[in-house]
């Protein structure tokens, strides 16, 4: 069975280990990464988030359990499916994997490579099969989504911005389906590191089931310093994007980010149907061609 959409990081210090679950992972389609140090493995699930992470407790640098604390608490990676594979399997190592590190799975060592295998394939097929995780960027998606925005709406103090990739449409109907994921992705890695560098690991990162929709809630105080660091990012790197000669010769649709942002003082907001309604409505949905780039739009103060 192919899963030529899916990547494992595979962390493991022990040489043979490691080897064996590569070897075997890629027998099965799947794209493996590997990692034998715990700090390793944090950079790429940083540049890469992977769909699934094998995580070994005992590494040479830091703890795996201090790998998932921090995979945790970022919202690039907070999602990740783990599997803890460990030869601590004590009932203690089994309430810290559940409890600290919030792993979706335990498996101890020595294992049976079969079960790995059908662990691993079950923990991707059931996230997809709730919608919970978006197949391209692996944010949060669906009803994710919805019940944040649920649980924002009983709230107060809060701010949510919509943001949407302008032009995004035309861009693919020019380079194709496969380009256009590869900007969703950029988007998505970008926005989640401007978070994790402007924002707090209690932000919201997600992204709307249809369209290139993006979803941020956090603190009035910090979404101001997100949003214009990301719009400013997105400006000057979505060039890379584009064909060399397109852009020479002006046929590259330009893309360029809108963000609506709302509080609760722009309510009172009847369900998330209005929350996102009014959020839509602020949003320009073209890039004007005398002023190619981001925007961040406000509701007028009555």
């Amino acid at each position: 069975m192919a899963h030529g959409n899916d990547t494992i990081l595979i962390v493991e210090d022990d040489p043979a280990i490691a080897r064996l679950l590569e070897v075997y992972l890629t027998s099965k389609g799947y794209s493996v990464l590997m990692a034998s140090r715990g700090k390793q493995a944090l950079a790429i699930c940083r540049a890469t988030p992977p769909d699934l992470i094998v995580l070994d407790v005992r590494l040479p640098d830091i703890s795996g359990y201090d790998v998932g604390i921090a995979l945790r608490g970022s919202p690039e990676t907070q999602n990740i499916p783990i599997v803890i594979l460990t030869a601590f399997s004590e009932r203690a190592d089994r309430l810290a994997a559940h409890n600290v590190v919030r792993a979706d799975y335990f498996l101890g060592k020595p294992f049976d490579i079969e079960e790995v295998y059908s662990v691993i394939r079950n923990q991707l097929s059931e996230g997809r099969r709730r919608g919970q995780y978006h197949p391209v960027t692996n944010l949060p998606t669906g009803e994710l989504v919805n019940a944040q925005l649920r649980e924002l709406l009983a709230g107060s103090g809060w701010t949510m911005a919509l943001i949407r990739v302008n032009g995004f449409e035309q861009f693919t109907q020019l380079y194709g389906v496969v380009v256009g994921e590869d900007v969703l992705k950029f988007t998505a890695l970008l926005l989640c590191e401007v978070v994790r560098l402007r924002g707090d690991p209690s932000d919201f990162v997600g992204q709307m089931v249809v369209g290139p929709y993006f979803v941020l809630i956090s603190l009035p105080e910090r979404i101001e310093a997100i949003a214009a660091d990301l719009t400013t990012r997105f400006d000057a790197d979505i060039q890379l994007h584009y064909a060399y000669r397109d852009i020479q010769d002006g046929r590259a649709p330009h893309m360029a980010l809108s963000v609506a942002m709302l509080s609760d003082a722009d309510g009172p907001f009847s369900d998330i149907r209005e929350l996102t309604e009014a959020a839509e409505a602020l949003l320009p949905h073209t890039v004007r061609a005398d002023e190619r780039r981001s925007v961040v739009a406000r509701r007028p103060v009555a």
